[in-house]
């Protein structure tokens, strides 16, 4: 990944979570002067991999945002009104899930969080701001949320781009995930070598381009009996081009390389669903699913290895809450399965249980994607300044 060249770009994360976004940030060149987070092993996890390892540290806000004063948190940054050039952040999505039925989640509190956000942009004026959150985001239950968060950008003096929907397999991250990214520009920057949303890098592998990365990327290479299933699923050819990772733990004990233990009865169902296979594969059938139920056909499902995985989510360690089976084993992907496709390095810490490091996971904004979105924005809004101080100094 290209570096930004200017080393003194600086960023604050809001709701940082275990720090998907923070480390792509990170990784460009940008200065994070600060993350807040509420969850105490994120914050954990954040400290260590991402605050310890920066010169000055990164401050770590564990507590609530909405107890913290964004006037005090800048003045505690030595910032003054104007200074930040980047705020990201993705304010608690589940009011705006999919998975709420009919008007569920319309008045949410944590859908608020989305305006708390916006007091933060007040307070700091950044030169641009980087909203992440969930499609539901934008179905019409939810306009009214949006529509003032719209109405604050404008008349805080912020140029607003349309919320664009991003699929992080089309920027070559190894996952199916889709995520609205909501862009505001102060209106005091030239935008018009920013191109937005980022220019798609990769694409289905029907096309004649770069192709979509495909879960077995994630996962040491199958075993022949695998592979030889796979030759009747993909064909030979495609089954031969399966990428599989080379990489070894870069931990002697990590923590992340841990599944769930299940039980006798669910590890037999799991022998009898095939390679690439779901619950609807095997004669087995869950009370819930009885009756030819037709909804969530992924649960209980293998993770498919040609195609980019699923999204991960806080349940990513669980079958139960998804296509989350190991593709080939019998029992659930590893934490670090989950990571891989989250695009951390091999060598991210997680704190805390596994549900807690399932939720940190899930939760995160992939890396790579990180890295590829600051980047566009970061060097388009360059670029222009760029230009525009040739042509002052042509026309003097």
């Amino acid at each position: 990944m290209n570096q930004i060249k200017q080393q003194n770009i600086t960023a604050v994360d809001l709701f940082a979570g275990a720090g998907g976004f923070s480390l792509g940030a990170s990784n460009i060149g940008i200065n994070l002067l600060a993350a807040v987070e509420l969850d105490t092993d994120a914050c954990d996890t954040y400290r260590t991999n991402i605050s310890d390892q920066s010169t000055p540290a990164t401050k770590v806000f564990n507590q609530d945002i909405l107890t913290l004063c964004p006037e005090s948190f800048r003045k505690d940054l030595g910032l003054e009104t104007g200074d930040l050039d980047c705020l990201i952040g993705g304010p608690p999505c589940q009011g705006f899930s999919g998975h709420r039925l009919k008007d569920e989640g319309v008045d949410d509190p944590r859908n608020k969080l989305l305006l708390r956000y916006f007091d933060f942009v007040r307070e700091l004026k950044p030169k641009f701001f980087l909203v992440e959150n969930v499609p539901g985001l934008l179905w019409k239950k939810h306009e009214l949320y949006l529509q003032r968060f719209k109405n604050l950008s404008r008349r805080n003096g912020y140029k607003l781009f349309t919320p664009e929907k991003i699929n992080a397999k089309d920027y070559g991250i190894p996952q199916n995930r889709l995520r609205v990214f909501i862009l505001g520009v102060r209106t005091d920057q030239d935008t018009r070598d920013l191109s937005w949303p980022p220019p798609v890098t990769h694409f289905d592998p029907k096309l004649d381009k770069q192709s979509w990365v495909p879960a077995s990327s994630v996962f040491s290479k199958a075993p022949k009996y695998v592979l030889k299933k796979m030759n009747t699923i993909l064909g030979k050819d495609e089954t031969a081009n399966l990428p599989f990772t080379s990489r070894v733990a870069a931990l002697k004990d990590d923590p992340s390389a841990v599944h769930m233990i299940h039980t006798t009865a669910l590890t037999e169902r799991f022998k009898n669903t095939p390679i690439n296979g779901s619950r609807e594969d095997i004669a087995f059938r869950l009370p819930c699913h009885a009756k030819d139920y037709k909804g969530h056909k992924d649960v209980y499902g293998r993770v498919r290895l040609g195609q980019p995985g699923p999204t991960m989510t806080t349940g990513c360690s669980n079958p139960s809450k998804g296509r989350f089976l190991h593709p080939w084993k019998n029992h659930g992907i590893s934490i670090r399965h989950a990571a891989r496709f989250q695009t951390f390095p091999e060598d991210f810490v997680f704190s805390g249980g596994m549900t807690s490091q399932s939720k940190q996971v899930g939760n995160a904004v992939p890396v790579k994607l990180a890295e590829v979105i600051l980047l566009e924005v970061i060097t388009g809004l360059a670029t222009k300044e760029t230009d525009t101080i040739k042509r002052s100094a042509v026309a003097v």
